[in-house]
């Protein structure tokens, strides 16, 4: 059944050594039906165990209100990561299948769908940022400047009470495009959470839209795998679970990101700009895109390397301006987000690279002088900063070539803002690897990818409480995303099952090819 399904190595029409199957397998009906079940055991623990409203009108005083509290929550707990561990073991399996060649992009992509169903009516999910969106699209409705005060002045408890106590004070840090579309669902939904938590995620995957359009024609242009790509950053448990399930705000920036990224590509280079400047009006982030789009868009210019950057760059201010303007005043807000964008550096936890540094120099000498933590935070923050600054420049300037190169390399310092930033929190990974997924990929370097992307997922509770300080659950995560990284490349590396055979297990074969 092996020799009869694997898929013969040759060469592939472009001249590289990618895996070209003689045939595309059969549809991975069994590995679908596990990734979701294990979502459907997500929605259904969720309402014990995830971002559960305060003063749930549904489960909050009838017969099933024991999920919430004492042994049922910790029921609700165990089911949840029960859940969580299927999709992964689904995404892992639909990993072989795609190394080897034997699921089309669509497979995957019915997979995925297949996996975010039944998320979409679901409890938000390792995260409670979503009360925060909904409070502060409700703000502008009661006259309140969004980027002045936090959800605190609401004279209403049925929203203010959902929205994490760290963030009950603090003013909006997102762009005015966000707050426009926050500010409709909160108009929509009123003060029905649950509503509003549904309708938030269903706008948000707009962002999923659009990532699903360019996808295809960056894979075209950086020279990945289409199906490894979508498997990657669509099917992914970080777009699954968290910027799905959460939901983040998060998806709406890449979506805007990755498609302006491909019309810039494509010499459409005014939408291009415009699509990412509405990612700007989101998250902040999306900004440093821009000087690298600058030089793509150069690139397909007939003067002088001079003359070419400084008509590609004054048109791009032009573009920036005008969609930012009209965006801003479509809101009905100010510039006032700017100094808003320093609340999540309250945020400290050792992904930032800088703040695990100072915490790590701290309590070094703190064995022998008694030390404030915060002036190491804080001296090795500004360190990040520079090292961040010097990274960014020196790529952007390698990137005055253009091309595809640029966009790499763009990528890439979208990944360094996310962990040399003051504070990193897990779906910040995901601002330069949706771009990422479109390159070509090593087999050992997806495994790292599995083992990271189920770590991200795993450091915050199901109810969106930080764990990254409770050690022993996170030596227990470590663990298990390094196994789900093994198992990408090895069927059963624990030994656990006395027959191998791929079809029985996986359904794939192991080819050799370099590139996926």
């Amino acid at each position: 059944m092996v020799a009869e399904n694997a898929e013969k190595q040759t060469t592939a029409p472009d001249g590289s050594s990618e895996p070209f199957p003689e045939r595309i397998g059969p549809l991975p009906k069994r590995t679908i039906a596990l990734g979701t079940l294990g979502s459907v055991l997500i929605l259904l623990s969720a309402f014990g165990a995830a971002g559960i409203l305060v003063s749930d009108p549904v489960l909050g005083h009838g017969p099933l209100s024991w999920i919430r509290y004492g042994h049922g929550q910790m029921l609700a707990t165990g089911v949840i990561y029960l859940g969580f561990g299927l999709v992964v073991w689904a995404w892992v399996r639909l990993g072989r299948h795609v190394l080897a060649g034997r699921v089309a992009p669509g497979s995957v992509l019915l997979a995925a769908a297949c996996w975010m169903a039944p998320l979409v009516i679901a409890p938000p999910v390792f995260t409670r940022d979503v009360f925060s969106y909904i409070a502060q699209g409700t703000l502008p409705l009661f006259g309140h400047d969004p980027y002045s005060v936090g959800p605190i002045v609401l004279d209403l408890q049925s929203v203010v009470q959902n929205v994490h106590p760290f963030w009950q004070t603090t003013p909006a840090p997102y762009g005015p495009m966000f707050i426009l579309l926050a500010k409709g669902v909160a108009w929509v939904a009123g003060t029905n959470m649950i509503a509003g938590v549904v309708l938030m995620r269903v706008t948000l995957m707009i962002g999923l839209g659009l990532l699903l359009w360019a996808l295809p024609g960056l894979v075209r242009h950086l020279g990945g795998n289409l199906s490894t790509t979508l498997w990657l950053a669509i099917a992914g448990p970080m777009t699954v679970v968290h910027l799905v399930g959460g939901p983040h705000n998060d998806l709406l920036m890449v979506g805007f990101l990755a498609a302006g990224t491909l019309c810039v590509l494509e010499r459409k280079h005014v939408v291009g700009i415009l699509l990412v400047t509405l990612g700007v009006a989101v998250k902040a982030t999306a900004a440093i895109a821009l000087p690298f789009l600058v030089w793509v868009w150069a690139g397909h210019l007939n003067s002088t390397p001079v003359k070419n950057f400084v008509r590609a760059g004054a048109a791009a201010v032009g573009v920036f301006v005008a969609t930012f303007a009209v965006t801003t005043l479509a809101a009905g807000v100010n510039l006032g987000w700017i100094q808003a964008l320093q609340a999540p550096t309250m945020i400290v936890n050792w992904l930032s690279v800088p703040t695990a540094v100072g915490e790590v120099v701290h309590s070094v000498v703190d064995l022998f002088v008694n030390a404030n933590k915060s002036w190491f935070v804080n001296t090795t923050r500004v360190l990040g900063a520079l090292v961040f600054v010097w990274i960014a420049a020196r790529q952007w300037w390698q990137s005055r070539a253009g091309g595809s190169d640029a966009v790499r390399r763009m990528s890439f310092v979208l990944f360094a803002v996310a962990v040399l930033s003051p504070a990193t929190l897990p779906w910040y990974l995901t601002w330069g690897f949706v771009i990422a997924a479109a390159l070509p990929w090593q087999r050992r370097q997806l495994a790292i990818l599995v083992s990271a992307a189920v770590f991200l997922v795993l450091t915050y509770s199901p109810a969106g409480e930080d764990l990254l300080y409770n050690w022993v659950f996170i030596a227990c995560a470590v663990a298990v995303s390094v196994l789900a990284g093994f198992s990408l490349l090895r069927v059963d590396p624990l030994g656990l099952f006395t027959d191998h055979r791929e079809d029985d297990l996986v359904g794939v074969g192991t080819p050799t090819a370099a590139k996926v």
